[in-house]
């Protein structure tokens, strides 16, 4: 991106049709046939004018949002690839990209054993729960079956 962000075709249509409408006054007496010229060329040099800029904006749009390309290369000499980052300008060889992807895939894989074994003590977490809940339940129930006894007891003593 330059000076002009771009724009260079913008502000040379825009200067001719900036200087194509000022010039008009001073043509309109000479003969009939240059009003009619300027009658078209004004109106059209502003609408390519505008059609430039237009175009313009939505291109730096699109490419704002355009995702970052690299560019990859093959040595002639050898058979090593190589890819160059367009941000550092440096280098990475093949074999280097798939060192770091089998490292990335055994780390991964131990991370799912490791969520496995952690889902599965989970699952036996929620099984003791489930567990305790039953004997909290049959101890308040021999509590409550010890009560009754108690009273059923009292009420035969009387």
């Amino acid at each position: 991106m330059g000076y002009l962000g771009n724009h260079l075709a913008t502000i040379a249509t825009g200067s001719f049709a900036a200087i194509l409408t000022g010039l008009w006054p001073y043509f309109v007496d000479f003969a009939p046939i240059l009003n009619f010229v300027f009658i078209m060329a004004v109106p059209i040099t502003w609408f390519l004018t505008f059609t430039c800029w237009i175009s313009q904006k939505s291109a730096d749009y699109m490419h704002k949002h355009a995702p970052a390309h690299t560019h990859s290369e093959k040595k002639s000499l050898s058979n090593i690839q190589t890819i160059q980052t367009t941000t550092t300008g440096s280098q990475i060889n093949l074999s280097d990209i798939k060192q770091v992807q089998s490292e990335l895939s055994g780390e991964l894989n131990n991370l799912k054993e490791s969520v496995k074994l952690k889902d599965s003590e989970i699952e036996r977490l929620n099984q003791e729960i489930s567990n305790l809940q039953t004997l909290v339940q049959i101890e308040s129930l021999k509590t409550e079956l010890a009560n009754l006894k108690m009273l059923a007891s009292e009420r035969k003593n009387k």
